[in-house]
């Protein structure tokens, strides 16, 4: 199966800096009721230019473990420990409000190449989304997906119109000032996309912003 994704991924894309597994092997080689998708691979590209999306994946086949998390096994910051820089914590917390191990749920984003900001690549959004979503389709299909977690509208957007959800379930309005909203929406064959606020702004540890409950009843629905 992980061989089958592989050869989905973009040739275009294999020289360009970015990534595209955000978990290990294991995660893609066993069924999941949980996918999870970013928008991009944040940092920078010319300052990470040998960061290719192809060393890269080379090294989640070949060198990291079987069971292995970017949000949980990986330094972000210079000085800090793995899973504790950036997003990290936020999206840790979620998965064990949900009892997932981030080891074991498939996670990339929804376009691999890298950008430092989301404006960076506005010009060919569509282009690069139709490059990378042959390989999320087959991981949805292959794995057995029933719920997609989205961080931020953007990547929620394009994966809703690619799946066709498009009958609203439910959303979740943060309990703040600003009330940023999270929302839940199905298609026809009753995958869920959640859309939630993105963790790199949102504090998801904070239970006023917490969206990890409209997660939890899709996944339990499946249950």
């Amino acid at each position: 199966m992980l061989d089958e994704f592989v050869k989905l991924i973009p040739q275009d894309l294999l020289q360009r800096s970015g990534a595209v597994f955000y978990s290990g092997r294991k995660a893609f080689s066993t069924p999941s009721s949980l996918y999870i998708l970013g928008l991009n691979p944040g940092g920078s590209p010319k300052e990470q230019a040998d960061d290719t999306v192809e060393k890269h994946t080379e090294e989640v086949l070949k060198s990291k473990p079987e069971y292995w998390s970017e949000y949980k096994d990986e330094v972000w910051r210079l000085g800090s420990s793995e899973g504790t820089s950036g997003m990290q914590p936020r999206i840790l917390h979620l998965l064990s409000k949900v009892i997932l191990d981030p080891r074991n749920v498939p996670a990339s984003n929804v376009i691999f190449e890298r950008s430092a900001r989301e404006k960076d690549i506005k010009s060919r959004f569509r282009e690069l989304v139709e490059l990378c979503w042959p390989f999320h389709k087959a991981v949805i299909e292959q794995l057995g997906v029933r719920v997609v977690l989205c961080f931020g509208k953007s990547s929620g957007y394009w994966v809703r119109e690619k799946l066709q959800a498009n009958t609203f379930v439910e959303e979740f309005v943060e309990k703040n000032n600003r009330h940023w909203k999270s929302a839940t929406y199905k298609n026809s064959s009753g995958i869920a996309v959640v859309v939630a606020t993105h963790p790199s702004i949102a504090d998801w540890t904070n239970p006023k912003a917490d969206p990890s409950h409209l997660v939890k009843k899709m996944l339990e629905v499946h249950n």
